[in-house]
């Protein structure tokens, strides 16, 4: 008996996280983003981070936001299937990045190479919801 409820259990685990895996999920990214460099910070979104997305399987849009009592960029970006987000390559999010870094250094007169002067401060993952009725 307690060999079919493990079985029972294990078979309604994998079909869980299959469906998990296939349904829409909600990258969150929040960064540090000083409000004298919000326009730099958008700019180089638009200009790095916006093509490159869109180029991505599974990429349905996003919804960037400012809080400004923070002082914190907010990006929540919205994917078909949790699979074909985590199926994109950290190689591939590094190239990205870099040339997002370089595009702020040199909007902020720094060294192309410095680092990004907005940190990351949460990275998180989001399942959408539907209100019952």
């Amino acid at each position: 008996m307690i060999r079919k409820f493990v079985l029972l259990f294990a078979i309604l685990v994998l079909f869980a996280g299959q469906a998990l895996a296939s349904e829409a999920v909600i990258e969150q990214l929040r960064l540090k983003v000083p409000e004298s460099q919000v326009q730099i910070w958008l700019e180089a979104e638009q200009q790095t981070w916006q093509p490159w997305l869109e180029q991505q399987d599974g990429f349905l849009g996003r919804d960037i936001a400012w809080d400004p009592a923070h002082e914190e960029g907010q990006l929540l970006i919205h994917w078909a299937t949790r699979d074909q987000w985590k199926a994109i390559s950290s190689e591939e999010v590094d190239v990205v990045q870099r040339q997002f870094d370089s595009v702020v250094n040199a909007a902020l007169g720094r060294s192309v190479t410095a680092e990004s002067p907005f940190p990351l401060v949460l990275e998180g993952e989001l399942l959408p919801l539907r209100l019952p009725g």
